[in-house]
């Protein structure tokens, strides 16, 4: 006699708004989006390490293209302390690159469970969401690579004349990734902006009235997460962030036009 196969758990499909998943069925599905976001990130981690050598490259080539014009204050070889050093490098280029390349995958597994407790006209925002989520991280990634080499050569600059800038790698890797991970997270916040307008939280309205105010706090916010705190990289992450600002107030006005109108055609037809 065959035995039936166990080795997945059917999930329930809900066919409408009002079926509900039981606390089994939620912990199912979340097992199996962790295990799809950890072999994603493992594969990663994979390609990462079978690579490594042009991504570290990639990874120093702002410091080595700053080194080449101030090679009298600059040594353009990364150094390492302990001979577990170099070992634990590579694991963590490779692990931090590994997350870097699923944040796609994740993003989706994380829409893919929050899904069923949506209503039907909250769904429809779920995809720009999550591509407009990739995109913010992405180009707040490559602002924060273009932006290295004057923050590498403002911080360098501070240690006066007379001195040579050896970096352990560890430390400049660290350096990059807090850069990365602080511009990237910095570009969401205009995400955050119009989801919160999708809740009524604020509105388009309050965010045109006090553009002054957003000014400020936004100078504020990319002083306090950019890891450098140098100027240029202050300038690199402040503006986009200011930009993204206005677009996304034009966002929720259209967002906001679009509902008021749905909104009388209802009270037209109910009349």
């Amino acid at each position: 006699m065959k035995l039936p196969f166990r080795g997945r758990i059917a999930r329930p499909k809900l066919k409408t708004p009002e079926d509900r998943m039981t606390l089994t069925d939620h912990l199912a599905e979340l097992r199996m989006r962790i295990i799809r976001i950890v072999l994603a990130v493992g594969l990663g981690f994979i390609l990462v390490l079978t690579f490594y050598e042009p991504v570290l490259g990639f990874l120093k080539h702002p410091y080595t293209a700053y080194c080449k014009s101030h090679a009298a204050t600059c040594q353009p070889n990364l150094v390492f302390l302990s001979p577990l050093s170099g070992f634990t490098t590579r694991i963590s280029i490779a692990s931090y690159a590994g997350i870097f390349l699923a944040i796609p995958v994740i993003l989706w597994q994380l829409w893919k469970f929050i899904v069923p407790g949506l209503h039907p006209n909250e769904k429809k925002y779920a995809i720009p969401f999550i591509f407009s989520a990739v995109f913010l991280f992405l180009l707040g990634a490559f602002i924060a690579y273009i932006s290295l080499e004057p923050a590498l050569s403002f911080l360098i600059s501070w240690a006066g004349k007379g001195t040579t800038a050896t970096f352990t790698v560890n430390d400049y890797v660290g350096f990059v990734g807090l850069m990365t991970a602080a511009f990237g997270i910095g570009l969401e916040f205009p995400l955050l902006l119009v989801f919160l307008m999708l809740v009524g939280v604020i509105s388009y309205r309050t965010l045109l009235k006090n553009w002054r105010y957003a000014i400020v706090g936004i100078v504020v916010i990319a002083a306090v997460i950019t890891p450098s705190g140098d100027p240029f990289s202050l300038f690199a992450l402040a503006t986009p962030m200011l930009i993204l600002y206005f677009v996304a107030a034009l966002v929720g006005m259209r967002i906001q036009k679009k509902r008021e109108r749905n909104e009388a055609e209802e009270q037209a037809v109910g009349v």
